[in-house]
Formats: C-alpha cells, sequence, structure tokens
C-alpha cells in the first residue's frame, strides 16, 4: 500500500492506493465522519483492482477548509470531479458507502464521463428537505455556525479508548473501530482527539428537494450496483423504495449485516463488487 497526497486547487487530500498501479482506477468514497481506512477490510478481497481511498475534505489525515467555507454536499462533488480531472483519471469506477456513495451518484450524473461504473454500500438516494422546512433549515444552520467555536473535541488517553467511543456510535465490532481510530485521531494536550473538522457536524443550510434528487438519479447513464445491508440504516431502507426506480440501470444486491457491512462483511462484499466491476 502506497500513501498518497493530492493537491487541489484550495487543499490537499491524503489517501493511499492498493493494487496494480497500472490499472484503471477505482476510486473509494466513505461515508461522513469515516475515512479512508473504512476501505481497509475490503481492500484485502480486491487485490486484482487498483484501489484510491481518499479522505474527503475535513476528514481523516486531509486537510480542512478555510476558515470562511463550510461543508456543503456540492462541494463534495466539486472537490472529487476536480480530483479525477487533474490525475488526468480516464473514467473511474466509484465504490462510495453511505454518503460517499451519494456523493458518486452526484458525480455520474452530472459528469458522465468521469464514471464507468458505480457501486453503492449501504448507499441509494440522495439525502433531501422539504420545501416546508426552509426556514428552519436555514435557522438551524445559522446557530450551529455560532456555536462551533465555542466547542470542544473529547480528549482520550490512548487510541483504544478512542475507539471504544466511535464503536459505542456505531455497528461494528471494536477491530473496525480502531482502523477507523489509527487514521482519524490526531495527538492533542492529554492525548489523542478526533482530527475530523468540527464543521461537519453543523446542519446544512440547504438541502436538495427531493424532485431535484430524482432527476440527478434518472440521468444516471453508467451501471450501478447498489449493495444493501439487511440490517442496515433504516433511512436507506426507506429511500430504496423511495428511489430505486430513478436508476435507468440499477443492480441491487441484500447482505447480511449492518451499515458497515463492507468492514464487517469484507468477502462477501467484495464478491459482489467483483462480480459487478469484472463482468
Amino acid at each position: 500500500m502506497s500513501a498518497l497526497v493530492f493537491s487541489l486547487p484550495a487543499m490537499f487530500v491524503a489517501g493511499w492506493q492498493q493494487g496494480p498501479a497500472s490499472a484503471p482506477v477505482t476510486l473509494c468514497l466513505h461515508g461522513w465522519l469515516d475515512n479512508a481506512d473504512s476501505f481497509l477490510p475490503l481492500s484485502a478481497f480486491l487485490s486484482e483492482l487498483n484501489l484510491v481511498s481518499i479522505d474527503l475534505p475535513g476528514h481523516g489525515k486531509s486537510q480542512h477548509r478555510s476558515l470562511d467555507a463550510h461543508y456543503h454536499f456540492l462541494d463534495w462533488i466539486y472537490d472529487v470531479a476536480t480530483l479525477i480531472k487533474t490525475q488526468g483519471w480516464q473514467q473511474v469506477d466509484i465504490i462510495g458507502h453511505s454518503m460517499g456513495g451519494m456523493i458518486g451518484s452526484v458525480l455520474a450524473a452530472v459528469m458522465p464521463q468521469m464514471v464507468r461504473k458505480l457501486v453503492l454500500i449501504d448507499s441509494i438516494g440522495l439525502v433531501t428537505g422539504e420545501a416546508s422546512n426552509t426556514t428552519q433549515q436555514v435557522r438551524t444552520a445559522i446557530n450551529h455556525r455560532w456555536q462551533s467555536p465555542q466547542k470542544q473535541k473529547p480528549v482520550y488517553t490512548d487510541l483504544q479508548s478512542a475507539a471504544v467511543a466511535r464503536q459505542n456510535q456505531s455497528d461494528f465490532d471494536i477491530n473496525c473501530a480502531l482502523v477507523l481510530a489509527k487514521r482519524g485521531t490526531e495527538a492533542c494536550t492529554g492525548g489523542l482527539t478526533w482530527s475530523a473538522d468540527m464543521r461537519l457536524r453543523e446542519s446544512s443550510a440547504y438541502r436538495l428537494m427531493q424532485s431535484q434528487a430524482k432527476e440527478l438519479l434518472k440521468d444516471i447513464q453508467c451501471p450501478v450496483l447498489a449493495v444493501l445491508a439487511k440490517d442496515g440504516l433504516q433511512m436507506m431502507q426507506q429511500a430504496r423504495q423511495e428511489y430505486q426506480h430513478c436508476y435507468p440501470k440499477l443492480e441491487l444486491v441484500e447482505l447480511q449485516g449492518g451499515h458497515h457491512c463492507h468492514m464487517m462483511q469484507p468477502k462477501i462484499t467484495a464478491d459482489a463488487i467483483r462480480q459487478f466491476l469484472l463482468s
């Protein structure tokens, strides 16, 4: 495995590469508050692929956005598109977990020349808002922005303590929590704290409307595989009913496990991905 750092116009993005570097890129995009190493368990069973896994801005070892910026969902589409363009990659395959799958979905819709095939791991559709909630959405976002500078990150005495705290907020075992905590923490006074930008927890000032989300999904031209976890997030099961008919070329597989099935069930997840990407 090789560590990577990519320079974008306003920041750097960290990640790693594994597999035959001469092969077309399979770009891995993690979920909210995770990092590139969430794909480490999966990578052990996909050695034939040229996997490039990145920390999205504000996550893991990647740079945070400037102090006058925030984390709008659509800006991540720009970040990934710019990465692909500046690296001179042709059509990439994308494996996206949760929020990473949503980023991949919108990228495939708006930049179809960049994406050959798209894999969604416990991710389908997009997070949307209701027009009737617009005023409250903006009000909440402003209040969160005012509060962020006063918030303090938790401090842990060691990596094990940080991993236990992470495990308590998710659906995986301590080994998976350690994988994420190792890349997702940094030294601070008193021990370790999370490296992720606190502003990631702020409420978005705006969301796409459901009609906009459906139009985007209908414009995805590439084949899509959705690997949904039987015990995954309830919101993904609800989104399946709402959005699965929007994808022109959707193949759907349901696997045992929770939201992080690619970490807890890496081999069976990898088998489904391999069959889809290499067929």
